[in-house]
């Protein structure tokens, strides 16, 4: 099969390789995808940097954890009516070597979701991390039916996601975006209340995410950049509120502790590697009721052949703006 892979860390240009490996085989329990589209996500790029200090986990990575297409063979215990099924696909690189980036993939047959049929494939591609990540962070700190929901970064991918499901939760959703075309993103997701933050200071953000807040309060917030924005949080929400933070932009954050404790304010910290398999399941459903309910899915911003993973790569590293970059196979 045609794949990407390194064997080094570096820059996409050093050390991404387009070449030929042998297809992959299931194991029991497993299923082998012929992917369609393998979705980049900023977790794939830092993997590649080594932005995470961890080193090579293999000697031989094929990157990328999401994608989406058909499943064409199965591994033993696998039931036959998965055989030719449409699915998206999440972990694929998360503790395994092998990613999506390739014309062949396998996963654990848990990992592979039946994609509805409405649903292109390059969509379900980017459902994975940003979406199962999105669903926590809206979730994670308990039901929020008839509480005030903040989602902070409300046009990237996770952001996004976070608003369409807390909106469709029956939560009322403000979101906070940098620009105009990032509003009518999150307006798309099904934000009640837009913001934008760009040219304010922290304390005209703050007052005016209060205007917009019932009774001048939020009850959780879905962070992007817990180091730039936590004193902000702290300020505007409800005692008894509660933080999921997926992102920060430094790896040391300050964290006002005693702000955060004299409002017993409950932070979780969420990554998706290691969500538990339920939480994962229960994600995966809620995506797919999602789209079925009417949601438009993302906005594509540039499409890569698999050959050109590298230039897709440094595309992702240094733009401007939102959408999602996928390769197509």
């Amino acid at each position: 099969m045609k794949a990407v892979w390194y064997e080094r860390q570096g820059q996409a240009r050093d050390v991404l390789v387009v070449g030929d490996m042998d297809d992959p085989e299931p194991g029991p329990g497993e299923v082998r995808i012929q992917v369609k589209a393998s979705g980049i996500n900023p977790g794939d790029l830092k993997k590649r940097q080594d932005a995470f200090g961890i080193g090579m986990p293999y000697p031989r990575v094929v990157p990328h954890s999401d994608g989406a297409g058909v499943i064409e063979k199965l591994g033993t215990g696998v039931p036959e009516h998965r055989l030719g099924e449409r699915v998206w696909c999440y972990g694929a690189q998360s503790y395994r070597p092998h990613g999506t980036a390739a014309e062949f993939v396998v996963v654990p047959q848990t990992q592979a979701v039946w994609l509805p049929a409405p649903v292109s494939f390059e969509q379900g591609a980017c459902l994975g991390i940003p979406g199962i990540t999105a669903h926590r962070t809206v979730h994670a700190a308990g039901a929020i039916e008839g509480r005030t929901v903040l989602v902070q970064g409300a046009a990237g991918a996770v952001g996004s996601f976070a608003v369409g499901l807390a909106s469709r939760g029956g939560a009322r959703v403000i979101a906070s975006v940098r620009s105009e075309v990032d509003a009518t993103v999150a307006r798309r997701a099904g934000a009640h209340e837009v913001l934008r933050t760009d040219r304010r200071t922290k304390q005209e953000i703050t007052s005016a995410i209060q205007a917009l807040a019932a009774e001048g309060a939020v009850d959780h917030v879905v962070e992007v950049a817990f180091d730039a924005n936590v004193e902000i949080d702290t300020e505007v929400l409800a005692i008894g509120g509660s933080i999921c933070a997926y992102a920060t932009t430094i790896p040391d954050p300050a964290v006002p502790f005693w702000p955060l404790l004299f409002k017993n304010i409950r932070v979780h910290f969420i990554g998706s590697d290691d969500f538990a398999p339920e939480a994962k399941l229960a994600a995966a459903q809620d995506l797919n009721r999602l789209f079925e309910a009417g949601w438009l899915g993302f906005t594509i911003d540039r499409r890569f052949p698999l050959d050109q993973s590298a230039l897709a790569h440094e595309y992702l590293e240094t733009r401007r703006g939102s959408g999602r970059v996928v390769l197509l196979l």
